[in-house]
């Protein structure tokens, strides 16, 4: 009983039973079956009370009772056994597979190499039949071949230590053999990704790798607990874990054993605050769609989990457009900056409210993608500044404009610029140096400057950025908060901040024509910016009402399409030589 114990114990750590088939060793059953030229083979493992079929031919089932069964034998005794008529054997002619009416039985052990019998490799026949010395001597090389690719799945990296599930190796191995089995039927996968990266850093670093171990070996005990036999798991990255469940579930059906799991680990698992599972899925036809492409999509689904409520998405092909979009806007943005084709500048005019003078103009960027074609700065911009270029994309669009500020100095033009910051900026320790350097490179006086920062940008406030900002204010450069009253609004950072002007947000401008409330707002934010020692500025200005409204209640500054598009440089000094003079003309004089 021990040694069935021990036997048993290094059956289950070899982690074969219930797992799918697989190529490899189905090559092997095909070839005992084609070489004794007898309709059935396999390779059966012989579990506590089941012989279980790792590979098979001419076997519909996957299983058969363990009781009576020649393969039980084999492995317990780790001998060959032959019997040549199953009818004529008194302990076989009743057992399972003397019922269903199999006559011949061949089978030898696989033994490990601390030998214990793992189950056997065997051949089966609907009639008697004579087996040669030289064929059993075959079976047992082939025999030994199944062994090797056992040692193989076990010992070449193909388990996980920490939690004993297979690993994303041995996932994309079956998901290519699927391919194989299973071309053409529906089957659904989920990803369970128990942290971000930037959690998981951030876990590793206060309770190291023993916690991480532990909590991960509690995961998988939970879907062994949860998931049954024809779903198969897979430990695939340090917090990640996948599973495969039969061909034929519905997703319907689906939803809620994911919000089964879902509950389960909430429950059953003590989370560190920095992690938040979340589970993402699809639908797949095997053989349509390549392993590698099966996890990246995955990886999409997880992403999308993580903003929906219940933390559960499936895979939207729509999308995951979006996010290869974007990955391809990121990598080709460092060849746009080098390439003088891509990006370029414009600019859209700033005038006084009451006299209609020109004041100063907004730097807008624009890319133009040699396959993408324009790519608007709505799409591309919150994708680089959330990316490492955003420092080289605001280092190109200050460069760029104080090179262009310096040719039209030197044709007798000193307009002034607003060019806007991002957050990720007012954290550079030598943005001021790099600045300065800019500036003194093409003899721009700081008082031509205004930087736009947004008031979320503002609200990550730091040592750091109050003295880029303190600095930038002392040396005569202006500063505005760009998109006022859609972020942090807030009294206290108002009055601390180096700022002299504030531009109320378009949104704001255009939701005055819905009724008297929406204006009053709009005044409110006027009188309480003047009453502050601030100008004010509004953008989005669309239409005469707008400007002749904006101009009654006091407001210092208009920006918008009714004044100008943006416009590329040549464009804006004829905007202005058209009004005679870029000093005298008036806001009645500039309708569309």
């Amino acid at each position: 009983m021990l040694d069935e114990h021990a036997r048993i114990s290094a059956l289950k750590n070899m982690r074969l039973l219930d797992t799918m088939p697989s190529e490899n060793f189905d090559r092997i059953t095909r070839l005992v079956a084609n070489y004794f030229g007898l309709p059935i083979a396999a390779i059966s493992l012989t579990d506590t009370d089941r012989q279980w079929f790792k590979s098979k031919v001419g076997v519909d089932h996957n299983e058969i009772p363990r009781h009576k069964a020649p393969c039980s034998q084999v492995a317990e005794h780790k001998r060959p056994v032959v019997v040549k008529d199953l009818q004529k054997d008194d302990y076989y002619a009743d057992s399972t597979l003397g019922q269903a009416g199999i006559r011949f039985y061949c089978g030898v052990p696989l033994v490990t190499p601390d030998g214990y019998g793992l189950g056997a490799l065997c051949v089966l026949g609907i009639e008697p039949f004579e087996v040669t010395d030289e064929q059993m001597a075959t079976l047992s090389d082939l025999a030994a071949m199944v062994m090797d690719q056992i040692e193989l799945h076990h010992s070449m990296g193909r388990i996980d230590p920490s939690s004993g599930l297979p690993n994303r190796h041995q996932l994309m191995s079956d998901l290519s053999d699927l391919a194989l089995h299973e071309k053409g039927s529906e089957q659904i996968i989920s990803l369970i990704d128990l942290a971000q990266t930037t959690q998981f850093d951030r876990m590793m670093r206060v309770v190291g790798i023993s916690y991480l171990d532990g909590l991960m070996t509690k995961v998988a005990r939970i879907l062994r607990e949860h998931l049954d036999g024809g779903t198969f798991a897979y430990h695939i990255g340090p917090t990640q874990f996948a599973f495969i469940v039969p061909k034929g579930t519905k997703v319907e059906d689906y939803r809620p054993f994911l919000e089964q799991i879902m509950r389960a680990l909430y429950n059953e698992v003590e989370f560190q605050i920095t992690m938040t599972p979340s589970i993402g899925s699809m639908v797949f036809r095997p053989g349509e769609t390549s392993a590698e492409e099966i996890l990246r999509s995955l990886q999409s689904a997880v992403q999308d989990a993580r903003i929906h409520p219940s933390k559960i998405a499936f895979f939207c092909p729509s999308l995951d457009v979006q996010h290869q979009r974007n990955f391809m806007i990121q990598r080709e943005f460092p060849r746009a900056i080098i390439d003088d084709a891509q990006l370029s500048l414009v600019f859209q005019p700033r005038v006084d409210a009451a006299s209609g003078l020109f004041k100063s103009a907004e730097v807008l960027l624009r890319w133009t993608h040699p396959e993408l074609g324009p790519i608007s700065p709505a799409e591309f911009i919150p994708v680089i500044e959330a990316s490492a270029y955003a420092r080289e994309l605001t280092m190109w669009v200050i460069a760029t404009s104080l090179q262009q500020l310096s040719k039209w100095n030197s044709t007798g033009f000193p307009i002034k610029l607003s060019i806007n910051l991002s957050a990720t900026n007012l954290q550079e320790a030598d943005f001021w140096d790099r600045l300065s350097v800019d500036l003194a490179r093409f003899g721009i006086d700081h008082d031509q400057i205004e930087f736009e920062i947004t008031e979320t940008a503002m609200m990550m406030e730091t040592k750091g950025s109050q003295d880029l900002l303190e600095t930038l204010a002392a040396s005569g450069i202006q500063l505005s908060i760009d998109d006022f009253g859609t972020g942090y609004s807030s009294l206290s950072y108002l009055q601390k901040l180096p700022v002299r002007t504030v531009k109320i947000d378009r949104s704001f401008i255009n939701d005055m024509q819905e009724g008297n409330r929406e204006r009053v707002l709009v005044q409110s934010m006027i009188t309480l910016c003047h009453s502050l020692g601030y100008e004010v500025v509004a953008e989005g200005v669309e239409t005469r009402e707008q400007a002749e409204l904006l101009t009654v209640m006091g407001c210092d500054e208009l920006q918008g399409y009714w004044l100008s598009k943006p416009i590329a440089a040549d464009g804006l000094i004829r905007w202005m030589s058209d009004r005679h003079t870029a000093q005298h003309y008036r806001l009645e004089a500039i309708s569309a």
